[in-house]
């Protein structure tokens, strides 16, 4: 079935996702602010809008993909997405946003606009090869009426209840990831001074009982000492700072989490904020400032 597809935020994550729709036959326009923004998005064969409103008003599917929970309110809430937005419509978002501002969108969700919560797992490669794993909440009747929208982009979904469940597992996930680049670091940094190498030791690691595809697809990078991002220290740290908040507001005490968070902020003191997240592999066992 082909769709009509508006999508929000076509950044390092989403561009490569509508790349795929287009390539699947699917209409999909682009929302672009600006003239140049549009005209490069043309380039890239899109149809695009100036505003939010236009962009939705005839879409069978609405994207959004954006930053935190400020740029998601003002697209949602302040540019009129959900009052736009045509009957029957399923409104997906893929943000890796608070369960809080999640829950404030979905009760201005109007009758009849199915809103599905769907932050993925995954790289931006991933997205290319349409292999993301889709974490997704939310009424189950529209999940499963969205089937075929998210085999274009994923290898895996999983419904996993009717609220803000999908948010929560995402912070969880995240937490994980952003510690793994602190514990690495200081694996590594160990055995550099105890007469190894990055490369000896990263091949041992990917085929040992710790070894993740998230380790693996950034292997290279660590052996080769280019941490041009992919995802910034400031985007994890955004993340472990909301699954704090979140932990909080359930009255948990996370101390691991409040300590790898401290490593970020201090990297991200130092100027590291806009390097790939997996440089603090290299800041390891560094004095800080």
């Amino acid at each position: 079935m082909m769709r009509t597809i508006a999508w929000i935020g076509a950044g390092k994550m989403g561009l490569p996702i509508c790349r795929r729709f287009k390539e699947a036959g699917h209409r999909a326009r682009i929302l672009a602010r600006t003239p140049e923004r549009a005209k490069a998005l043309a380039a890239d064969g899109f149809a695009t809008a100036a505003t939010v409103k236009d962009l939705v008003g005839d879409a069978d599917v609405i994207f959004t993909c954006v930053s935190d929970d400020a740029a998601l309110a003002d697209v949602v809430l302040a540019d009129g997405l959900l009052a736009a937005a045509r009957t029957n419509a399923t409104f997906i978002d893929m943000s890796t946003v608070s369960p809080a501002i999640s829950a404030k969108i979905a009760a201005h969700v109007p009758a009849g606009l199915s809103y599905l919560r769907s932050p993925v797992s995954g790289s931006t490669g991933m997205a290319a090869a349409g292999t993301l794993t889709a974490l997704v909440s939310g009424p189950e009747a529209a999940y499963h009426a969205m089937a075929d929208v998210f085999a274009v982009f994923t290898k895996k979904t999983f419904h996993l209840g009717s609220g803000e469940e999908a948010r929560v597992l995402k912070l969880a996930i995240n937490s994980m990831v952003a510690a793994t680049s602190v514990l690495l670091g200081e694996a590594l940094a160990l055995g550099l001074k105890g007469g190894l190498g990055n490369a000896a030791m990263l091949d041992v690691i990917t085929q040992s009982a710790v070894a993740s595809p998230l380790i693996g697809y950034k292997k290279d990078m660590v052996i080769g000492g280019n941490y041009a991002p992919a995802a910034t220290l400031n985007m994890l740290l955004k993340d472990v700072e909301l699954f704090l908040a979140a932990g909080e507001e359930a009255q948990l005490a996370l101390p691991l989490n409040s300590m790898i968070a401290g490593i970020y902020r201090d990297a991200a003191g130092r100027g590291l904020g806009e390097q790939d997240f997996f440089v603090l592999v290299r800041e390891a066992g560094l004095p800080s400032s």
